[in-house]
């Protein structure tokens, strides 16, 4: 990963990390009030759709389809296709932003929340669809052709726009949730149309065509043939965050932002560390599958696996252990007092506790993805949308919004285990071997992590006693920083008893890395 790092990884880190300081703001002008829950309840809404007709469904069957047609070479055709997607995807998401917008006094009765409130934010928002649309479409075809530093900087300005645009407006709408919702607009203008002079920069050209034509475009058939099976997943994954969010509002005030205050912590996590090692190793198993190398297949998935939990556990471990200082040092200020606080720790817990299943999930896809076998993934993921509402639905009434993040991390772990074992059924050689050797990886790290905890579980108090005069912020930190240095000279104290492969071999990656750079 360090080898294969480079501009747009570190584009992402800083997206991820103005994704931190999005919640930060939102929580210091909103906290986890009734004012908050109407905010993420509204963009919740659009945010559904997002994810169906942009984002995922667009990699799966844009990126394909265009790719094969690009490569024929036939600049009409390929305009004629561009032209027809644009013409088809604007026409969708334009009756549905359109519906979105008159239907909204209705759609937010379902939701427990202050509805007058809830409804405008809705309307203000469901523009936003069209733009991320947009946005979607164009980095579709710059991925296409390998070009990826664009779509890099778009979340960084659509982050920038949604922090500034509160400061910007303050209180000139009438409370900073609709100063919010108009930075999410104007991010998403940004987000789409700051790769649009990449495009233009890379010779393509399209616009307009009649509805007949664009839906008879032979391309345009082909999406909509690859995009049936990739909507179905999405769409039972995102009705699974629709009830999480039903009963995450029923659960009380401010259950809702204290399960987006706490997701964003743990997919801070999973962005930096985990997405980046799936797209690395997409490739090179796809390349091993081709050639039907399964030595060097397993190899790779064996070192993905451990290399991933390598991260996430002791990381899962410590924030768990350490919760209340992460909560505090990052959200506490403004509106987001104690019982803000409180609620999102005890939410963060649970979903932290999770956190190696999810980014599991993350590494084994593309094992099925590089054998042509999308499948797999999408009906492991249909399982576990039922399980995650039935969970939800029984532990939300004794543990209120922590039950629903438990639900979470508890369905994350079906679905582990049925990729697990469809995996070992695949029939590859030493399939069961890697697998086998990824449990008992994750036991003892499992292990090495909770006795590097043990010492930190009795510091903390200490700690917090001895800084309480110093205030929240910077008591927290130092908290943090005593903690985790604790904790790591432990943790990589046993790593190196235990002359742990995968620990050495990261140690070996920087050290050729400093020698390379040197030279």
């Amino acid at each position: 990963m360090l080898k294969e790092g480079g501009k747009l990884s570190l584009l992402t880190f800083l997206s991820r990390v103005l994704g931190l300081v999005r919640q930060m703001t939102m929580a210091a002008f909103m906290g986890t009030g009734s004012l908050a829950d109407a905010y993420n309840v509204a963009f919740t809404l659009p945010n559904f759709f997002r994810r169906l007709f942009a984002e995922n469904s667009m990699t799966a069957a844009f990126i394909p389809t265009f790719t094969g047609i690009n490569r024929a070479g036939d600049v009409e055709e390929t305009r004629d296709f561009l032209s027809a997607t644009l013409t088809v995807l604007l026409f969708l998401v334009g009756i549905t932003v359109a519906l979105g917008i008159s239907l909204a006094p209705w759609i937010v009765r379902l939701f427990p929340t202050d509805h007058g409130e809830t409804s405008l934010l809705t309307q203000i928002m469901f523009p936003f669809l069209a733009l991320v649309a947009l946005a979607a479409l164009f980095q579709g075809i710059l991925n296409s052709v390998g070009i990826f530093t664009p779509t890099g900087i778009s979340p960084i300005l659509f982050n920038v726009c949604w922090i500034a645009v509160p400061y910007i407006l303050g209180n000139l709408l009438g409370n900073p949730a609709r100063a919010m919702a108009v930075g999410v607009l104007i991010g998403g203008l940004a987000q789409a149309f700051c790769q649009l002079p990449a495009v233009l920069k890379a010779g393509y050209r399209f616009g307009f065509v009649s509805l007949r034509k664009a839906f008879r475009n032979p391309g345009m058939r082909k999406v909509f043939a690859l995009i049936a099976p990739t909507i179905l997943g999405i769409a039972a994954y995102q009705i699974n965050i629709l009830a999480s969010t039903f009963l995450a509002a029923g659960s009380g005030t401010g259950g809702v932002s204290a399960l987006q205050y706490s997701l964003r912590l743990q997919e801070f996590v999973l962005g930096v560390f985990v997405v980046s090692l799936g797209t690395v190793l997409l490739p090179d198993l796809s390349g091993s599958a081709r050639s039907e190398d399964w030595k060097a297949f397993e190899a790779s998935l064996g070192r993905g696996l451990q290399a991933m939990l390598l991260v996430t556990v002791p990381v899962a471990v410590y924030s768990m252990l350490v919760g209340r200082d992460i909560v505090t040092l990052l959200y506490r200020r403004a509106e987001f007092g104690e019982e803000s606080v409180r609620l999102t720790t005890q939410v963060f817990f649970w979903h932290m506790s999770g956190l190696a299943f999810i980014a599991m999930n993350r590494v084994m896809a593309p094992a099925f993805y590089a054998r042509s076998d999308t499948k797999t993934p999408t009906w492991a993921g249909l399982i576990s949308v039922p399980i995650n509402v039935l969970l939800a639905f029984f532990l939300v009434g004794p543990l209120k919004a922590p039950g629903i993040a438990l639900a979470l991390s508890g369905a994350s772990a079906v679905n582990t285990l049925i990729l697990f074992g469809a995996y070992w059924r695949s029939g590859i050689p030493g399939a069961g071997a890697t697998l086998a050797r990824a449990g008992a990886y994750f036991l003892k790290l499992l292990g090495f992590s909770v006795l590097a905890g043990v010492p930190v579980y009795f510091l903390r108090p200490l700690l917090a006693a001895a800084l309480r005069g110093l205030g929240d912020s910077l008591g927290s930190g130092l908290s943090l920083v005593a903690t985790a240095l604790v904790f790591g000279a432990i943790g990589i104290g046993l790593l190196a008893l235990s002359r742990d492969s995968m620990a050495l071999a990261v140690v070996g990656a920087f050290k050729r890395r400093g020698g390379g750079k040197k030279a």
